[in-house]
């Protein structure tokens, strides 16, 4: 099983067992830290999501410039995209099959307001976003709208990578 389905499973499976039946359900054998360095990397770890933050901005920066390389490198192998109720598959098909073929009529792409809030747990991360963005098409049309994005990410020796993504918009509101 890939190790981030593992992991997204395992967070979600987590708040429906109690901590001491899981911990004791736990394979420990395979490991050589002590319960010791494991407190120092969890302090850490549960308080340091700079790496996650900078893993979303780093996303959103990528579709300002369009850049679907950069974009590809954020994202698991195997990842979950949502958009506006519709399951777009991994990141690889909704590029393949829908952001990407966007990006060529794409003239500019921009993004006000952005927030992001993290809560870090271990080596996953919870992710909440808003923004206002404007969309300037090759064709002259301009797509303007209100945002907000859920994410998940895990965290392994290569970094942060984004395992499910969800996002969805709605044109502004008038004052």
């Amino acid at each position: 099983m890939n190790n981030y389905k593992l992991a997204l499973g395992s967070a979600l499976g987590f708040a429906a067992i109690s901590s001491p039946a899981f911990a004791q359900t736990m394979d420990h054998s395979g490991h050589s830290m002590d319960h010791g360095d494991h407190q120092a990397l969890d302090k850490d770890a549960n308080t340091d999501a700079s790496g996650a933050v900078a893993s979303l901005a780093a996303y959103r920066n990528a579709l300002v410039s369009g850049d679907a390389d950069a974009m590809t490198a954020l994202f698991a192998e195997e990842s979950y995209i949502y958009e506006n109720g519709k399951d777009e598959g991994s990141f690889a098909h909704y590029m393949e099959h829908h952001l990407g073929p966007e990006l060529g009529s794409i003239k500019s792409f921009t993004f006000t307001d952005p927030t992001i809030a993290v809560t870090r747990m271990g080596h996953m991360a919870f992710a909440r976003e808003t923004y206002d963005y404007r969309i300037e098409l090759a064709d002259g049309r301009v797509i303007e709208r209100e945002g907000a994005a859920t994410s998940v990410l895990s965290h392994d020796a290569a970094g942060w990578k984004i395992v499910q993504y969800h996002s969805s918009s709605r044109a502004p509101r008038k004052p």
